[in-house]
């Protein structure tokens, strides 16, 4: 057996993969026996397996995911699929999906949009050919039609949406609550004494922006504050937007004293242009961002932003995947976790805070 051992690994180094039948050939017994041993049947003694098992490894043996799955109807795959992963937000959704999934026995297979409809639709597809058992998403600023989505469903598999989703896929839905959010950031800046507040949001055919806008424009009525279309701009939300709508605010006669920015990297962006033409923050302009990214504690000022609890939605979208799997037959229907976001108030908008400090120092 060992000079077997020893042909097969050197062989290994020209060839491609191992092979059932490498194994098959160096332990002397049939692909059969070592197909089963590998699927831990009860058929073979548990000496063949360990010993199936154990050759396996020594010779780098790596199963094909895809005929298991076709096998057996199971991968214990599932796909998730992200806007982008440098988000802090996003990155740490992924890792607590995975870490709930992997005690499970599943793996992730992590694909991105980076913000396309067209790049979503492909990963779909990719991942629907990988034969995973469901999947996780989040949508991409241009998807607008949802028959792609509407494919998953077909399938028969769990489809779960975080963050960003639409209620007409009926399907299993976590995130934060928009919505109240924005009274959250209203309410903290009319609490300062800002009288002016605009809002950089993202698209309003994306839910949730759009549940931004409306509970922007909703709490500036609550706190009778007028509403002027010129402070309410949409934008795709990257540091570039937050540059340039920023810019655009600053051209209006009658300036904003306040801005709400439905993104971290574009409120990033709208910090440098202030800063660039000299703008006290908070005191001439307050500024608040959303999603907590870990440089809006670090920038100067730093940034005020909506904690979105991203930890939580990971868990939560693995543990609504897992749920499914337990049942015989997938039927989803609407069924939405809605976490409350909070405010973390830093410098950026903190303008009590900053002139008793100045009393202080005078």
């Amino acid at each position: 057996m060992y000079k077997r051992l020893r042909k097969y690994i050197k062989k290994m180094k020209t060839s491609k993969k191992t092979s059932i039948k490498d194994i098959a050939n160096v332990l002397g017994v049939s692909p059969s026996t070592v197909s089963r041993a590998l699927n831990n049947s009860s058929r073979i003694s548990h000496k063949t397996r360990i010993a199936v098992q154990q050759m396996a490894e020594k010779l780098g043996y790596q199963p094909n995911q895809l005929a298991n799955a076709l096998r057996s109807g199971k991968s214990y795959l599932v796909g998730v699929i992200v806007p982008r992963t440098n988000s802090s937000f996003f990155s740490s959704v992924i890792q607590n999906i995975e870490e709930v999934l992997n005690k499970e026995g599943y793996n992730i297979i992590i694909t991105q949009s980076n913000e396309s409809y067209k790049k979503e639709c492909k990963n779909i597809d990719t991942l629907l050919f990988t034969q995973v058992d469901g999947i996780i998403a989040s949508m991409a600023n241009e998807t607008i039609n949802l028959d792609y989505y509407e494919k998953v469903k077909s399938r028969g598999i769990p489809l779960i949406l975080f963050d960003r989703g639409e209620n007409d896929l009926n399907v299993d839905y976590v995130g934060i609550d928009d919505y109240a959010s924005s009274h959250l950031i209203v309410k903290h800046l009319v609490k300062q004494g800002c009288k002016r507040i605009a809002h950089i949001g993202g698209f309003r055919h994306t839910r949730i922006f759009n549940n931004r806008i409306r509970g922007y424009k909703d709490a500036l009525k609550k706190y009778n504050l007028p509403l002027d279309e010129e402070l309410l701009i949409e934008s795709s939300l990257t540091l570039e937007d937050g540059r340039t709508k920023m810019e655009q605010l600053l051209s209006l006669k009658n300036r904003p004293d306040a801005l709400y920015v439905a993104g971290d990297y574009a409120a990033l962006g709208a910090q440098q242009v202030l800063l660039e033409n000299k703008i006290k923050i908070p005191e001439e302009i307050a500024l608040v961002g959303f999603g907590n990214e870990p440089f809006t504690a670090m920038v100067n000022p730093s940034i005020s932003s909506i904690q979105q609890h991203s930890d939580e939605i990971g868990k939560k979208a693995a543990e609504a995947f897992l749920a499914h799997t337990k049942k015989e037959n997938v039927q989803q229907s609407l069924n939405k976790i809605i976490l409350n976001a909070e405010l973390i108030v830093r410098d950026s908008s903190n303008i009590f805070s900053l002139k008793h400090r100045l009393r202080n120092l005078s």
